[in-house]
């Protein structure tokens, strides 16, 4: 079968995207590395020997740049539904995060330690039917929520990927609600088409 016109000119995007490039010639996993560089110099969200836990890692470019951060009294957890290659001082959870089974892994892993950092890129496979998409983007970010509530520290951070439509702004309200600082940032590695944003979060209420 050959490639539809739209999938087509995706990859030829992909292949002439300088983000792509720059990460081949770097090694790193993906182009979406460079979201996350650009919020730790923007943010300072990492630092060393922090605990972290990174949501939607494959294919683990944010996990290996993390990684780098919580050598020796830190601590890393990866988690996504797809196999991760293995990466330095870190545990990889391989499930969907949705599962109650693999919250629960998450849950065993932290063991009531204090988190500093949680990061998610998550976002549901796309069908480009946005009232079918955005909800199921915003139902990732709900739970993500969720899980921070539950193990962040009171000085900790959390930097989420969301969609802009339906639901953002009353998810953005609840963020309000409980932390002291939400800020929003759009990486230049993001597709400049993309409705995409990162909420940074910072200081439990």
């Amino acid at each position: 079968m050959s490639r539809s016109k739209s999938s087509s000119r995706w990859l030829q995007e992909h292949h002439a995207d300088p983000f792509v490039l720059q990460a081949r010639k770097e090694g790193y996993r993906s182009r979406a590395v460079y979201k996350l560089i650009e919020l730790q110099e923007r943010d300072h969200l990492l630092k060393p020997g922090q605990f972290v836990i990174d949501l939607g890692a494959a294919p683990g470019g944010w996990s290996e740049y993390a990684s780098q951060f919580c050598r020796d009294q830190g601590k890393l957890i990866a988690v996504d539904i797809l196999p991760i290659e293995s990466i330095a001082d870190t545990e990889i959870i391989q499930g969907d995060f949705t599962d109650e089974t693999v919250l629960q892994q998450i849950l065993q892993s932290v063991d009531n330690q204090p988190v500093d950092l949680v990061l998610s890129d998550m976002a549901p496979n796309i069908s480009g039917i946005e009232s079918v998409d955005q909800p199921k983007s915003m139902y990732l970010v709900e739970l993500a929520f969720d899980l921070v509530l539950r193990v962040l520290d009171k000085k900790g951070a959390f930097a989420v990927k969301m969609f802009q439509g339906a639901g953002f702004d009353e998810q953005v309200l609840e963020f309000r609600k409980a932390f002291r600082s939400v800020s929003f940032r759009k990486p230049k590695a993001s597709r400049p088409r993309s409705r995409e944003v990162y909420a940074v979060c910072r200081g439990l209420k």
